[in-house]
């Protein structure tokens, strides 16, 4: 992942034992990209073309996008738009194969870029599906999404809290990706299940299923949850006046919510306190 023109850009490369002219069919013709592609393409190949994207019943969305092609150049380059992001497919001869540079500009900003984990992982497998349809094999199945976007997330910082000076100490942050999963499940993972950390009187704010809201005697936590065109996600904010306090509450919440995303997609993250001593260890440091 690179930062371009202060935008998310995911950037692919990969090497086929195959000509141009077949690789090119199979990433621009929406007859072989249904093959491989997240989403079926209802499109005429011309730069200007309105795209309508419609996904297969067993997608974890139930939406159609839109776009419209911007670059269309064969058998070279192919770029459209996909609702706010630009998706870019470039081809060059090598030897008795060819190289696919492609690329994902990611839209939606500091929002958007939540989701380059798991549009990383899914383009990671779409990829080697398309590699699996030009050999004539069958494709793999993506058996373990969730590992596969977990170790994106690690691999970008997604993971990662902020910390900011406040006038009253410091306040805590992190926002993380949660894949599509309705508000009203989350909800009752920071309620039910107890995810939230509520006890006693200490709630001073509920807004179901979006905002919850609790003292603590390190401040006052705050659960935003969100559902839109870009994605789900969950922001959790927390005020801290003791400096010393920071660096352990960075690395509790980042184990925290990385427990609340297991469990959101069926998954338990059993305790690993190693982890937990690295975090605030990084954190520690990053704070200093």
């Amino acid at each position: 992942m690179e930062t371009v023109g202060g935008a998310p850009v995911l950037r692919f490369e990969r090497r086929f034992a195959h000509p141009v002219k077949k690789v090119w069919r199979a990433v621009s013709e929406p007859a072989e990209l249904k093959h491989w592609f997240p989403a079926m393409l209802e499109t005429e190949l011309k730069i200007g073309a309105p795209i309508r994207f419609v996904f297969p019943e067993e997608a974890p969305i139930d939406a159609i996008g839109h776009g419209e092609i911007l670059e269309l150049d064969p058998p070279k380059v192919f770029a459209f738009r996909w609702n706010h992001d630009v998706l870019r497919f470039e081809l060059v001869p090598d030897g008795d194969g060819c190289l696919l540079y492609f690329s994902q500009a990611l839209g939606g900003g500091s929002i958007g870029r939540l989701a380059a984990g798991r549009n990383a992982a899914g383009w990671d497998h779409c990829l080697g599906s398309l590699a699996a349809l030009l050999d004539g094999r069958t494709a793999e199945p993506f058996t373990e999404p969730m590992t596969a976007i977990g170790r994106y997330v690690e691999r970008f910082g997604l993971a990662e809290g902020e910390v900011t000076k406040t006038g009253a100490g410091y306040e805590i942050r992190f926002a993380r990706d949660l894949v599509w999963k309705p508000c009203a499940q989350v909800w009752r993972l920071l309620t039910d299940e107890g995810f939230a950390g509520l006890s006693g009187d200490n709630l001073t704010r509920s807004e179901e299923p979006r905002v919850l809201e609790y003292a603590t005697e390190d401040g006052v936590v705050r659960w935003e949850l969100h559902y839109d065109e870009l994605g789900s996600r969950v922001e959790l904010t927390q005020t801290v006046p003791d400096a010393d306090r920071v660096p352990e509450l960075l690395a509790r919440w980042h184990i925290h919510l990385d427990r609340l995303f297991a469990a959101a997609h069926g998954q338990a993250q059993p305790a690993d306190d190693e982890r937990a001593g690295q975090l605030a260890a990084y954190y520690r440091d990053r704070v200093r």
